[in-house]
């Protein structure tokens, strides 16, 4: 070989590697394997911000709604918020001494967790309502903001906001680069999500609608005015009730819409009802070793109904085992 011709050799190799990091670097979404599930996603984002093509939609009306458990964070073994309920309960302990003879509480804090559960809903809203409420929409933002560093998943041992799903960040940050305002819509308390999904999701309170409580105003003995968080149910944002505070907080019909289980079954048809291009996207839980796996009989995040509609409607169904090369950050 000449040397002009290892200089040839160099050169292509050269251009060959970086004409790979150059794709590579491009990639919206690197932490989907290609694929399917994938191309259903860049392609419908391609066809909605071309414009002068039939499904060109205008920047003001790229709404993407996302349910938040097992959507875009862990849901298992139990929702992350109720686990902030149970330790905030304990925590809260010392000035209730009723509870040492009063269930749920009793058998929560006596660390009887099979008692606990078999309690069932209305146990477990018996200690919502009394971590959740009496007190400042401020204090509680704080109460929540202290357990997230501290607190760990039983599994994982890590803080629960590292358990958001990588796949699904990227996701978030592809939309929004092509003018996507993203939302969450979830049956989780909007009070427990507004202190940290900024930091974590990239999006903003205001752009959280979830369950919520009733809140009035008030005037504190200093003569201030306060918001307090009052023990009683305002709105479940939960199933049918999806749809509802869609039309209520946001105004718009979604084009672009992500659930994981039957409660995400009603927001995701709304999305699919109206002409024009749509998007419905399942994230079933198929990984067992780097997550969990369950669905058709899971007593969190039960996915059964939608899953049917999901494969006879042809929405797009991420596989987590196979689709994602990685879960967590």
């Amino acid at each position: 070989m000449t040397l002009n011709d290892l200089s040839t050799a160099v050169l292509a190799a050269t251009l060959s590697l970086g004409a790979s990091f150059a794709q590579a670097q491009a990639d919206p979404l690197p932490s989907w394997n290609e694929g399917a599930t994938k191309k259903s996603i860049t392609d419908f984002v391609a066809r909605v911000t071309t414009e002068g093509t039939p499904d060109f939609v205008p920047p003001s009306e790229r709404i993407a709604t996302f349910d938040n458990d097992g959507t875009l964070w862990c849901e298992h073994p139990i929702y992350f918020q109720a686990a902030f309920a149970i330790d905030r309960a304990k925590q809260m302990a010392p000035q209730h001494p009723e509870w040492k003879t009063t269930q749920p509480f009793q058998s929560l804090l006596d660390g009887d967790m099979k008692t606990f559960f078999a309690g069932g809903v209305k146990g477990l809203l018996a200690v919502v309502a009394a971590s959740h409420t009496g007190m400042t929409t401020e204090e509680f933002s704080r109460s929540v903001n202290d357990w997230l560093p501290a607190a760990r998943h039983p599994r994982f041992d890590r803080p629960y906001t590292e358990l958001v799903y990588q796949p699904m960040l990227e996701l978030l940050a592809y939309l929004r680069s092509n003018g996507f305002k993203t939302y969450i819509v979830s049956a989780g308390g909007i009070e427990f999500m507004r202190p940290w999904v900024e930091k974590v999701y990239g999006i903003p309170p205001e752009q959280i609608v979830g369950s919520s409580g009733v809140v009035e105003f008030q005037l504190g003995a200093d003569g201030k005015p306060v918001l307090m968080k009052m023990p009683k149910i305002e709105f479940v944002d939960e199933g049918p009730g999806k749809p509802v505070a869609i039309n209520h907080f946001i105004g718009r019909r979604p084009i672009f819409a992500f659930g994981n289980s039957d409660g995400d079954l009603q927001m995701l048809q709304w999305t699919m009802a109206e002409t024009g291009a749509r998007f419905a996207g399942i994230v079933h839980h198929t990984d067992a070793e780097r997550e969990y796996a369950y669905d058709r009989e899971s007593h969190i995040g039960k996915l059964d109904k939608a899953l049917d509609e999901g494969k006879a409607k042809a929405w797009t169904i991420v596989d987590m085992k196979v689709d994602w090369k990685t879960v967590f950050p």
